[in-house]
């Protein structure tokens, strides 16, 4: 889990790797918890920032921020921008008025829409939710393990074929030796956690669009926004990505600088500190400020900027591509669905949950990457770090 839109994104990647590995240290839970309260806060702050750059560089007038917590926030205001446009998008807002619920309206999100005069929508604003970074996560981590075991696989396999001096490809390999040779070699990955010497590979494991931007305009806007920031000076395209078919879009990966100084005065001038009393951490120490916590921080970070026209963006929010069933489909397309990437989701939802709760410190992991544990588990020590009874039994 390297989240390049933090600021401390190694510190952070750090303490996981020890955790996967089963070996916390005393000052973790504290640490994790200042990360995300100061990390969280500098990401949303360059999230408006930026947005508001990007949007500028295309639409002249003004326009304003709206915060919004539900996803059906954001179909509402799509359904007022409606009405000049295709037949498409009028026959999907229909669908929409008429069963609501139907379209997953009360789906949490974190975020903030940008709005012209009239209310239409121009642009929008999210961080990840920790339950999504986890899922992410998972997913990351799994097809990176999956690639491990089937290396290691195959070389349990070129050693028989060595021993039987034939080649490779004429090695006829019985399904229960498959099975054999892959649990094989799933156990010695597992292994290695438990022995602490696993190496976790960032460029696998990275998440770039915990933080993400997405405009919206005429394709012609679009692409003027994409030349310019080619040759911008402060912002860097580090990866580019299309999608077509049923989804369609445009990603960018960023790379941005961030003010230091203007994110702290911030920070102090808005009395963010109060909305993460509850943390664990004293009010006093809150009302510091942010500049002890920054210590080590990377001076740039990378958020995902998805481009899209208002038509697309309808078809991925009302349509064939909705957002959360792509997130299902997600679910569903994993090659390796073993306990160790479960346990890796279970584990990181775990870590933010620290972070996030009232509890700033914890003497141990309760989830090992070689154990086997139930969904019902992990919500229970979520609830102990929140200080919530378990529910009681019917008799």
């Amino acid at each position: 889990m390297y989240i390049t839109s933090f600021v401390h994104r190694e510190e952070l990647f750090e303490i996981t790797r020890r955790w996967l590995c089963g070996r916390p240290e005393p000052q973790d839970g504290c640490r994790i918890t200042e990360i995300l309260i100061c990390d969280g806060f500098v990401v949303g702050e360059v999230l408006e920032e930026v947005a508001g750059i990007l949007i500028g560089m295309i639409h002249r007038g003004p326009f304003r921020v709206e915060r919004i917590h539900l996803k059906g926030e954001l179909r509402d205001v799509l359904c007022l921008g409606a009405d000049e446009t295709t037949g498409r998008v009028a026959e999907l807002v229909r669908r929409y008025k008429e069963n609501p619920d139907f379209f997953y309206k009360d789906a949490p999100i974190n975020g903030a829409l940008c709005l012209d005069e009239e209310g239409r929508l121009l642009g929008l604003y999210r961080i990840k939710r920790p339950r999504r970074i986890a899922e992410k996560a998972n997913r990351y981590i799994a097809n990176w393990i999956f690639n491990m075991v089937q290396d290691r696989a195959r070389r349990l396999a070129e050693e028989r074929a060595r021993r039987l001096r034939i080649p490779l490809e004429m090695l006829l390999t019985p399904k229960e030796d498959m099975a054999r040779e892959f649990i094989s070699a799933e156990e010695a990955i597992t292994q290695s956690f438990r022995d602490g010497t696993i190496e976790l590979d960032r460029r696998e494991l990275s998440i770039h669009d915990v933080g993400g931007i997405k405009v919206v305009a005429e394709e012609e806007k679009l692409s003027r926004l994409e030349g310019l920031l080619v040759h911008h000076p402060d912002f860097r395209v580090v990866e580019r990505e299309e999608y077509r078919g049923d989804y369609r879009a445009r990603s960018l990966i960023l790379e941005v600088p961030w003010d230091r100084g203007r994110i702290t005065r911030r920070y102090t001038d808005s009395e963010a500190w109060k909305r993460y009393m509850g943390r664990g951490i004293p009010e006093e120490e809150l009302k510091t400020g942010l500049d002890r916590w920054l210590e080590g921080a990377e001076p740039a970070l990378r958020l995902e900027l998805i481009l899209s026209t208002f038509p697309d963006m309808v078809e991925s929010e009302l349509g064939s591509c909705i957002h959360e069933e792509r997130i299902i489909a997600q679910r569903d397309s994993k090659v390796y669905k073993g306990y160790i990437p479960m346990n890796v989701e279970f584990l990181i939802e775990y870590l933010f949950s620290v972070g996030l709760s009232p509890q700033a410190c914890v003497e141990s992991v309760p989830i090992k990457l070689w154990g086997r544990y139930l969904p019902d588990t992990v919500i229970s020590h979520i609830r102990r770090l929140y200080n919530v009874p378990e529910n009681g039994p019917l008799y």
